[in-house]
């Protein structure tokens, strides 16, 4: 995880330094800066008076994850890529590329995108073409700024699992702070939308479509055994080291934790106001697996205290995301604390196999909120975590889970009122209890309590729960460029 930020315009140095100093609280280890007039790798935050001045930069600040820690981006040659996520089968696409004579100048994921890039321009294909064919071979969560020293190109993943936005006068962050910081506006590159950067404008191209991968029907066994195998190795491999499990003791986080337990010694992390229901169902269930469970109880003045955090992270005066986000802020706390950098999340279920219960009445909704998914809940939950320098990774949205979701037919997904069959029915014979398979859970701001504890903090100011979301946001970016 870190921060990618850059853009194009005169004299951009001070801007740069800018955006760096909004930013690095996504990236910690050390910060990378190339223009075109130079570049600069470091460790050391305080160098960053000695960036180069340029015209077009692309920048990265660091929290190293996956490879050498010692290897900072921008990669750069005849292209430039800086990248934030991950890339679960960089070391497949690097095996490739070596077959076909290209060699590499580190273990980090992020060089095998630019290396494949770089190969599918090389056999005659236009730099959007070459965007579309790399990222149907890659499997991961990323937003990736590519460069050829004339302009900008920049893209996210199919589902839009690592946030990215960019401004109409040609520069692009991470976070929308960043952008804010330097006066300009912060727009969302779309899921599967290139955005490429010159100097005279801003284009779009979708070059993904995630509906595309809905292809024929599957029968019930087919759902069902696909659904297993590839839940299993969506799990498997974001796996690397030391993991825990954003757990609640539902059907989805359960699902992982059984799965992680396979792979790795995994931590399973709650939080809530004692006494809440996602509490009580994480004990219960954590002991039934015999994993370790770290819990957070949070009370009113600790929920007070965070929310200025918490409203930080999301960017928006939402008082649903700020609930949601209180009790994930602290459970990325507890993993920090145990030095747990990737945490599993069921983010992506309920969108996919038919969990809330207004796609009862119209279940077209699902594929909506497919597409909406990454602006409304994975951006919060990736600057949240970032907080905490945590990466969440989310197996339910992995691509062959996604797949097979959009490939299984209504029934089996909502039947006799009854939610998430098909997933219910897998995760019996997956080896989870009953009891837990056929849960019905409460969304994580009424599970939590914590929509409960921010309604409290809210009445005591006289305000209803919107009218006090909205000001803290007023009061945190007043000094913002919005």
């Amino acid at each position: 995880m870190c921060l990618i930020a850059g853009g194009i315009g005169e004299n951009i140095k001070p801007k740069l330094m800018v955006m760096i100093n909004a930013g690095k609280h996504r990236g910690e280890d050390s910060f990378g800066v190339w223009t075109n007039e130079g570049i600069l790798k470091s460790d050391d935050f305080s160098e960053i008076n000695e960036i180069p001045n340029g015209s077009i930069a692309l920048l990265q600040c660091r929290l190293a994850m996956t490879g050498s820690k010692s290897f900072t981006q921008p990669f750069f040659n005849e292209y430039i890529l800086v990248h934030n996520g991950e890339v679960y089968n960089h070391k497949q696409i690097r095996e490739y590329l070596e077959g076909k004579g290209i060699s590499f100048e580190s273990d980090v994921d992020s060089e095998a995108i630019l290396r494949l890039l770089e190969y599918l321009i090389s056999s005659k294909n236009a730099i959007p073409p070459a965007i579309k064919k790399a990222m149907k071979m890659i499997n991961g969560d990323y937003a990736v700024a590519f460069s050829d020293k004339r302009n900008i190109y920049l893209f996210r993943d199919p589902i839009g699992i690592r946030p990215l936005y960019y401004s109409p006068n040609g520069f692009f962050a991470s976070e929308k702070k960043v952008l804010w910081r330097i006066g300009e506006e912060a727009i969302p590159v779309k899921p599967g939308e290139m955005v490429k950067i010159s100097r005279r404008k801003v284009e779009k191209i979708k070059v993904f479509d995630i509906l595309k991968l809905k292809g024929s029907s599957l029968s019930y066994e087919q759902t069902k055994e696909g659904l297993k195998k590839s839940l299993d190795y969506a799990v498997k491999i974001r796996i690397g080291g030391k993991v825990g499990v954003l757990f609640s003791g539902g059907l989805d986080s359960s699902i992982l934790a059984l799965l992680a337990s396979k792979y790795s010694d995994v931590i399973l992390y709650t939080a809530g106001a004692e006494g809440s229901v996602d509490v009580e169902w994480a004990r219960k269930v954590a002991d039934k697996f015999g994993l370790k469970l770290r819990e957070y109880i949070f009370d009113i003045d600790d929920v007070k205290e965070v929310i200025p955090k918490v409203a930080f992270a999301i960017e928006e005066p939402n008082p649903m995301n700020l609930a949601i986000g209180i009790p994930f802020y602290f459970a990325t706390k507890l993993a920090k604390e145990d030095n747990v950098k990737t945490l599993l999340s069921g983010q992506g279920a309920d969108e996919l196999f038919g969990g809330y219960a207004k796609y009862l009445q119209n279940p077209l909704l699902m594929e909506k909120d497919l597409i909406e998914l990454a602006e409304k809940n994975l951006a919060r939950d990736d600057k949240i975590a970032m907080l905490n320098g945590v990466e969440g990774r989310f197996p339910f949205l992995d691509l062959n889970v996604v797949r097979i979701a959009l490939r299984t037919p209504l029934e089996y997904k909502i039947k006799d009122n009854v939610r998430k069959v098909i997933l219910r029915e897998a995760a019996l014979e997956l080896g989870l209890f009953k009891e837990v398979a056929y849960r019905e859970k409460k969304a994580c701001q009424y599970g939590s309590n914590s929509q409960k504890l921010l309604r409290k903090i809210a009445k005591r100011e006289g305000m209803k729960l919107r009218e006090f979301s909205e000001k803290i946001y007023r009061d945190i970016f007043k000094s913002h460029a919005l």
